[in-house]
């Protein structure tokens, strides 16, 4: 089984880090793959000159958490399988 679900659990810790770190810049979203997710979390931030980025640094680090509570079957299911793109 480990072997199955490793194929996206190593960007778990990374996204989960970033997400807590750079939240409002949307890296974390970036990592996982959600392209269109983290333009729209970079821009909001960008486009507000930073007031926007507290709404959408609380989103990455709620969402920063949730990765890393989440086993390594968990993560890959919902995030790299399931393609979740928001919490």
């Amino acid at each position: 089984m480990t072997g199955s679900s490793s194929a996206g659990a190593d960007k778990k810790i990374a996204a989960g880090i970033c997400g807590i770190l750079l939240g409002s810049l949307g890296v974390h979203k970036f990592i996982l793959g959600y392209t269109q997710e983290g333009v729209i979390m970079l821009l909001i931030t960008l486009l507000t000159c930073g007031f926007g980025g507290a709404i959408t640094g609380i989103i990455g680090l709620a969402e920063g958490i949730i990765y890393l509570t989440k086993t390594d079957e968990e993560f890959v299911s919902t995030y790299i399988n399931g393609k979740k793109g928001w919490f």
